[in-house]
This record gives C-alpha cells, sequence and structure tokens, in this order.
C-alpha cells in the first residue's frame, strides 16, 4: 500500500528551479445585467480586482504548495506590473533572487474579464521575441551560480512561448543537467517542441502533439500513444513521455511500461493553468519516487482538481493527499489503468 503521507513529507525536501515565462494573471470580476448600447457586447459591472502569478510563476506556486523549495529563473519587464508580481512571488515563499529585469521588454500580464464565473474577454500585454543575448548570458550565469551554490533535484521548463527560453538557453541548461544528474522535465510550446533533446520527462497535450509531429488522427489507441512516444524519443531521446488528454486522462510511457490513466468525473470550471499543476505534480512524484503510474496518477488527479475553480489556482496539498487515498487507496479498482 502507498503511504501518501509519507510521500508528500518527501516533497519538502526537494529542491527545484523553473525556468521560463512568467506572467501576471489579472482578473477583473463583475456582474452582466445587460447588453451594451454601443455595441452587441455584455456589459460587465465591475466589482472587483484579483491579480494572481502565472505562467512559469503558477509552476513554481504549485510547487511552493507542496511544500518543495522552489527558485524561478525568467525575465521580466522593469515596470509596474513587474513590481507587483515580484511580490506576489516573495509573498508565497519563491525565491526571486535569480529573475532578471529588462528594460527592452514588458512584464506579460493577461487581464481576463469574468462575468458569472465566466471568462468574457481576455487581454493581453506582453512581448513574445526572443530575449537579449545580453539576458541570455546573465541567466545562465545565474543558473551555473544556483548549481555551484545549491543543487537542486529538478529543473522544470515552463515554456509559453514569449522569448525567455531561446534555442541556446535550453541547451545548456539541460547539459548542466545531465552532468549533475539533474532531473528535467518540460511543459512545451510549439517554438520550441524539438529543441528539449536529452530531457527526462516532455509532457505536452495533445494538441501540441499533433501540432508538433503533424498528425490528423483522432484515434486514441495504446498502439498509437505508444506510436506517438517513439516518434517523439526519435527527436529527442527522453526518457518518460507524459502526454495530457483532456477529458480522457493522462498517458505516460518510458522505456519498460505505458500506461493510460482515465479521468476522473469533475465539474470543470476552468482549465486554465492545469498543465502548470500537472508537470509540477509529476516532476515531484517522479523525483521522489521514480515510479511511471504513481506519476501519472497523482498528476491526473491534481490537474483535475484545479480545473473545478475558475482561473489559475494552486494545488491544495492536503486536498490532493485526501484525494489520493479516496482514489487509489479506498478505490482500488482506480488503480487499474489500461496497460500494455
Amino acid at each position: 500500500m502507498i503511504d501518501f503521507e509519507q510521500l508528500f513529507s518527501k516533497f519538502s525536501s526537494l529542491k527545484v528551479a523553473v525556468f521560463g515565462d512568467v506572467m501576471l494573471d489579472t482578473y477583473w470580476w463583475g456582474n452582466v445585467e445587460r447588453i451594451s448600447p454601443e455595441a452587441p457586447v455584455p456589459i460587465v459591472s465591475m466589482n472587483h480586482r484579483e491579480q494572481r502569478i502565472g505562467g512559469a510563476g503558477n509552476v513554481a506556486l504549485n510547487l511552493v504548495s507542496l511544500n518543495a523549495h522552489t527558485n524561478l529563473f525568467t525575465v521580466m519587464g522593469n515596470d509596474d506590473d513587474a513590481k507587483i508580481l515580484a511580490s506576489l512571488l516573495e509573498n508565497n515563499n519563491i525565491n526571486t533572487s535569480y529573475i532578471l529585469k529588462s528594460d527592452s521588454r514588458i512584464t506579460t500580464n493577461k487581464i481576463r474579464v469574468m462575468g458569472r464565473n465566466q471568462q468574457m474577454l481576455r487581454l493581453d500585454a506582453e512581448v513574445v521575441h526572443d530575449i537579449s543575448n545580453e539576458d541570455e548570458k546573465q541567466l545562465l550565469q545565474n543558473f551555473s551560480d544556483f548549481i555551484k551554490n545549491e543543487k537542486p533535484d529538478v529543473v522544470i521548463f515552463e515554456d509559453y512561448n514569449k522569448g525567455v527560453l531561446t534555442e541556446n538557453l535550453i541547451h545548456a541548461v539541460i547539459k548542466i543537467c545531465t552532468e549533475e544528474n539533474i532531473i528535467t522535465a518540460v511543459d512545451p510550446k510549439r517554438k520550441n517542441f524539438f529543441a528539449y533533446v536529452g530531457v527526462n520527462i516532455f509532457k505536452p497535450n495533445l494538441k501540441e502533439v499533433k501540432d508538433g509531429l503533424n498528425m490528423l488522427v483522432d484515434d486514441l489507441s495504446a498502439s498509437l500513444l505508444s506510436e506517438i512516444h517513439e516518434k517523439l524519443k526519435n527527436h529527442l531521446h527522453h526518457k518518460i513521455s507524459l502526454i495530457t488528454l483532456s477529458e480522457k486522462g493522462v498517458f505516460i510511457e518510458d522505456e519498460k511500461a505505458s500506461y493510460i490513466v482515465p479521468a476522473h468525473v469533475r465539474n470543470i470550471s476552468d482549465v486554465s493553468g492545469a498543465g502548470d499543476t500537472v508537470i509540477a505534480v509529476a516532476s515531484l512524484v517522479y523525483a521522489a519516487t521514480k515510479d511511471i503510474l504513481l506519476t501519472a496518477e497523482v498528476a491526473n488527479l491534481a490537474g483535475g482538481i484545479v480545473c473545478e475553480e475558475a482561473g489559475t489556482i494552486a494545488i491544495n496539498k492536503e486536498q490532493l493527499m485526501n484525494e489520493c487515498y479516496e482514489s487509489l487507496i479506498k478505490n482500488p479498482n482506480n488503480r487499474f489503468p489500461s496497460i500494455h
């Protein structure tokens, strides 16, 4: 029997570095009661604003929620949004000492207008070109200093195509991690999809896989998913494919086994940030156990939990632990995913 209390207690001894595009998630909440006389759009009577940590910062927030020691490597603008975001990160015990601020960029801010607990509109303030060579060199130097001072157990790449993760930086960081025997995991996007050569855990969603491999099939058979794993491995030479399948669960495969873990029935409110939660939880569980089935099961539960809330939120440790006991211990039939 799995001792989830013991497993979750191990997270507090793990050190994690998160590399990627951090952003501010701003929510304007209000009520919708009529349509504008000026245009056929709803009028949202705003009653409060909320600002949350998003992007790679949300991965870091999920890690901290599970008590892992978390450091963030990114480039923000030198602006008011950066000050707000840095304050939010620090207040949530995320180490910001390795973050760079650049006068040539603005801090990504995604403003969501929410009415009736649903997203009505999104406004994006951002730049998406690659960071400068100077910022790239400084970020890599910051990481090298971090490795010398405090060797992490896991490095997570969270790529949102906003320019922080350049090919040169990706290759250099993976090389350092390989030499230092540090686990690497990535949540990729299309631009750098095949740049993460040699990573341990490659975690795209099904749409990203289809786009990356130019596949037009809808079949989700075990054999097809294993074929996808092999195609990805031909490009990336990675160890583990962890593919999220939306309402159908997750697929995971390494050199020894493969599993399809079905999704649990949920009242889905918002899928924003679910991928951040999955990569964070999967990385910690794998680092603590090296068990790919358990990794997929716990990450699958965590991703479903955060989808029940509006907006991006971090996983609640106690809730996740309770669901692990309920779904995987008290109802052991849930522990029989499709295996091939």
